[in-house]
């Protein structure tokens, strides 16, 4: 009977979602499907067309957000008619497509942190907009709401294990062939479609109202005998590290942020939970009133660090968001240890409006500040090296190894993540390749994620083809032994990249497997490991008057120079079947 009622209890509140937030659940299952269909066709389309669909499930994504903040705005008006909400979900319908077409062009860093950003905002502005200037007790509704979220978590895990086990038990037991592409279908149902709707048909509703007495007992318990003391510990920590190393004077600039930052964003989200019930603990009321002040000195030691970054090397977005957030935080900070009259809501909402500053474009946005602070950056070096005259470059070889680095790495930052025309004083159509006519000596690269490709194949489970060969070799058992007693040999230099076959000492067959690593990239481009590619992709047969090849890759690594464009294969496994003429 339990089962049952419980049963009955899900459906309601899955019938309750989708006729409040139909068209929020809408976007979600479409996401859902679109995510499907991409990876369907990803192992037989060019890479231009995967991008444009993960570009389309995105905008599916980003309209979750955007139709609950639509819908959550005319709960609070109450006094609304069917017409107005309808042309406002046109409406989104509109901006999503623009959104599409002008903001998410392509998936370059400045397409995918302004989709992050704003993304991001809509959820926290999801948060605040049902208590939007006149409600009270605003902490405690979102309590009540991320209490849904994490039980909604949890249904889901269960779920979404409990048809893996069915799963796999079809598959071992039953004999029916399950592919792995079936438990991330099953994933993506259980996130994309279940958890929202199940997550959204136990959102209160603006009829609904939170005393203090709907303070859960155990979110009290966690944060006043394990998470308020946790953090005090962790200060005194922080207090006695930077103690030492004022004392001994070795200033670790790129780890203080990361100890700082984030404890102190835990921080701010604790005093905020916390608001509500302080005075009802004698440590919670001491905590109250010490803690955001003693944070506050810790905050400046990390705006010191910060400085010490930006200075070196100048704003980049990375840097900017840092202290953005940081400068956030430390007015969190400042107006916990002074207000006498909590209103928290101003927290959401100024982080959400920050968010957009940073990400949406304008003078103040993180990329205008990131590509001014270069460029100064650029101007300051060429200045001090004498190759700035009358607003042009000149060449200048004799220049210090640091500085050649210093500029290249400006120059691959626009060119990695903006544009080089965003550059001052480069020539109209400059290219990489240019560095050395242009400044005088050649680029100097720097290791960069962003300049290795991985590519892996796609695990069908199909056999491969041996007929018509007589030899078979796996390059994971490393034959790289010319003189070897068997009639024949591979080897292959992991130096140059050069594959040969050998029959006893003579060198039957050559092959540069940089060429088969360049054909990959100028299709798909550089992908990520676990985009797995289509075995008859990842394979080329070849030959000559002595013997014919067929070589089939299980995964290929390396990188390109974005100056030069020349690849370099750092890591390659294969299998080459061997014919003799």
């Amino acid at each position: 009977m339990k089962i049952a009622k419980y049963i009955i209890s899900l459906a309601k509140s899955i019938y309750k979602s989708i006729k409040r937030f139909p068209v929020t659940i809408a976007f979600s299952t479409a996401f859902v499907v679109m995510m499907i269909i991409t990876s369907e066709i990803r192992s037989s389309s060019a890479h231009g067309l995967t991008e444009n669909l993960n570009r389309v499930s995105m905008i599916l994504a980003l309209g979750v957000p955007l139709s609950l903040c639509i819908k959550l705005y005319f709960e609070k008006k109450n006094n609304y008619k069917l017409s107005h909400i309808i042309s406002a979900f046109i409406g989104e319908g509109l901006i999503l497509i623009l959104y599409y077409f002008f903001l998410l062009e392509d998936l370059k860093m400045v397409s995918t942190t302004r989709y992050a950003g704003v993304t991001l905002a809509l959820y926290i502005a999801f948060l605040f907009i049902p208590y939007f200037k006149d409600k009270e007790n605003f902490e405690l509704y979102v309590i009540k709401v991320f209490g849904r979220f994490f039980i909604t978590i949890i249904y889901s895990a269960v779920l979404y294990g409990g048809l893996a086990a069915i799963l796999a038990t079809i598959d071992k037991l039953l004999g029916v062939k399950i592919s792995s592409n079936s438990y991330y279908y099953t994933f993506l149902i259980v996130a994309g479609i279940f958890a929202p709707t199940y997550f959204l048909g136990g959102l209160p509703t603006i009829k609904d109202s939170f005393t203090k007495e709907n303070y859960p007992n155990i979110f009290r318990v966690l944060v006043f005998y394990i998470v308020m003391p946790l953090i005090s510990v962790y200060t005194l920590i922080l207090y006695i590290y930077f103690a030492k190393i004022i004392i001994l004077k070795q200033w670790p600039v790129g780890l203080v942020s990361h100890l700082v930052l984030w404890y102190a964003v835990i921080s701010a989200s604790v005093l905020f939970f916390i608001s509500p019930i302080y005075k009802e603990n004698s440590f919670a009321k001491k905590f109250m009133k010490f803690f955001p002040k003693l944070i506050l000195p810790l905050i400046m030691l990390m705006f010191f660090s910060i400085g010490i970054r930006v200075n070196a090397y100048g704003i980049t977005e990375n840097r900017y968001y840092v202290i953005v957030l940081s400068l956030w935080v430390f007015g969190v900070m400042i107006y916990f240890s002074f207000a006498k009259k909590f209103k928290n809501i101003f927290l959401p909402i100024t982080l959400s409006a920050i968010m957009i500053i940073s990400v949406l474009g304008g003078p103040l946005s993180s990329y205008s500040i990131s590509k001014s602070s270069q460029n100064k950056r650029l101007e300051k070096m060429l200045l001090s090296n004498n190759m700035l005259q009358d607003k042009k470059i000149v060449k200048a070889s004799s220049i210090s190894e640091k500085d050649k680095n210093e500029i290249s790495s400006i120059i691959s930052y626009f060119n990695s993540n903006h544009s080089l025309k965003d550059v001052k004083y480069l020539p109209k159509d400059f290219k990489m390749d240019d560095m050395e006519k242009t400044f005088g000596f050649q680029y100097s690269p720097n290791f960069s994620p962003q300049n290795c490709f991985y590519f892996n194949i796609m695990q069908t489970g199909e056999p491969i083809e041996i007929s018509g060969y007589n030899y078979m070799f796996d390059s994971r058992y490393r034959y790289d032994e010319k003189e070897s007693n068997l009639p024949f040999s591979i080897s292959y230099d992991y130096n140059s990249n050069i594959l040969k076959i050998y029959q006893n000492k003579d060198v039957l067959y050559t092959k540069d497997m940089n060429e088969f690593s360049k054909k990959l990239i100028d299709k798909y481009g550089l992908r990520g490991k676990g985009e797995g590619i289509n075995p008859n992709e990842m394979c080329f047969e070849d030959e000559n008057s002595k013997v014919k090849v067929k070589i089939q890759i299980i995964n290929i690594s390396g990188t390109k120079d974005p100056s030069t464009r020349n690849i370099k294969t750092n890591g390659i496994d294969f299998y080459i079947l061997i014919k003799v003429k």
